[in-house]
Formats: C-alpha cells, sequence, structure tokens
C-alpha cells in the first residue's frame, strides 16, 4: 500500500508528509494495522486521523472510540449525565471486544461499528462498516492509553499510538466553539469545559508518556 499526500481533507487541514513517511513504514509488513490517536478533547486527534484516512483513501477506515459512548438514557439512569465524556460513561470493554475482532480480521466477514453522532449527542449501532481487507484502521479517543479497569487493555490491541497535541489557548478556544456549534449557549459551553472537559483532560495528559509517539500541531513529532 502507498499513501502519498493530496489535496489536503478537509481543506484546512495538511497532513505532514513525516506523518505519511511514517505510516507508510508501518504498513509495509503487509498485515493489518491499528493505529491509535489520543489526546485531550479539542487537541486535533479526530481531524489527524480523519485527514490520514482520507489520504489513504480505500486502504484506511476510521473507528472512533467514540461510538462506545453509553447512550443517553444510560447516563441518566446512572446518574453519569453530567460528566458526560468521562472514562466511566463509555462501554470500554464493548470497545475492546470490537478491538479484539479488527486485530484479526476474517475472510468474508465484515465488522460492524458503531458512531458517535454529535448532531444527536448519541452513539449509532453498527454505522461504520470495516471490511477484513482494509490494511489501516484508526480509531481515536480520548482513554485509549488510560491504565485503569475496563480501559488497559486498549494499548496493548493497537500496534503504535499517537498523542496528539496542540497549543493550550487554541485548544481551550476550540473546544468552546464545539460546544455552541452542537446547541451550547455561549456561557454554558465554557462552564462545561471548565467543569467537565477539563477534569477529563489533565487524566488523558498523565497517560502522555505511554504513547509511542507524540505529534504536536506547528511541529510536527516531537517523540
Amino acid at each position: 500500500m502507498s499513501i502519498e499526500p493530496t489535496t489536503p481533507t478537509p481543506p484546512s487541514v495538511t497532513v505532514p508528509a513525516e506523518a505519511l513517511e511514517l505510516l507508510q513504514s508501518r504498513l509495509s509488513t503487509g498485515r493489518r494495522f491499528l493505529l491509535g490517536m489520543v489526546g485531550a478533547p479539542g487537541s486535533g486527534k479526530s481531524t489527524l486521523a480523519r485527514a490520514l484516512c482520507d489520504h489513504a483513501g480505500s486502504a484506511a477506515q476510521l473507528v472512533p472510540m467514540d461510538g462506545y459512548h453509553l447512550a443517553n438514557v444510560q447516563l441518566q439512569r446512572l446518574g453519569r449525565a453530567q460528566r458526560k465524556g468521562a472514562p466511566d460513561t463509555f462501554d470500554s470493554h464493548g470497545y475492546v471486544s470490537l478491538l479484539r475482532r479488527l486485530r484479526e480480521p476474517v475472510d468474508g466477514v465484515t465488522v460492524y461499528a458503531p458512531d458517535f453522532r454529535r448532531e444527536i449527542e448519541e452513539p449509532i449501532a453498527n454505522a461504520i462498516a470495516v471490511e477484513p481487507q482494509v490494511p489501516l484502521i484508526v480509531t481515536e479517543g480520548n482513554y485509549l492509553l488510560l491504565d485503569e479497569p475496563g480501559w488497559r487493555d486498549v494499548r496493548g490491541l493497537l500496534d503504535e499510538v499517537w498523542y496528539v497535541e496542540e497549543d493550550e489557548a487554541l485548544r481551550l478556544k476550540r473546544l468552546v466553539a464545539r460546544h455552541e456549534q452542537f446547541g451550547r449557549a455561549a456561557e454554558d459551553a465554557r462552564r462545561w469545559v471548565a467543569q467537565t472537559d477539563e477534569p477529563n483532560a489533565r487524566r488523558i495528559e498523565a497517560t502522555r508518556s505511554r504513547a509511542h509517539r507524540v505529534f504536536r500541531w506547528g511541529t510536527g513529532f516531537v517523540r
């Protein structure tokens, strides 16, 4: 498989040649490669993951961790709705089971994965079809490196994990804008970031040392 730089997708995102070259070397074995992208909310991990998959075309499939958000009805039942996005608001065991299936593709068997739709703030079952012949699977999410029950098996199921980071002020600005885009009032968006997203961000940043590589926007790989 060959991944060559193309017109950036989306238009504002250019995938660094260094990242493409590194990925190309990882795919030279001829077997399926599972790449994880992790970082604090608003760090741009989803953007980088999508851009890499766009460049790779049919040779790659994006499978976000966010498809394993618990449904809102379950969060209400468990009393966790105001902490949506925290580690215990996901079906981590379901996500681990999916990764195990993706590591061992079976000829003729399509694996269906859930996706998360921000416009309705709900996961959608079986929304992503992963065909067995796809050599590159990119998964992105907050807790790929978390060494806690329910999550600690994730890292070992991924061939490599890249930690993605962004200038802190820009990350926070982007995060507030995202919440506003999907319906929160400006003050509510800032409050949610301060009270919910940022405690999660500190937890995620504590896992940075467990990443195989660290990618910083505007700089490239710094480790």
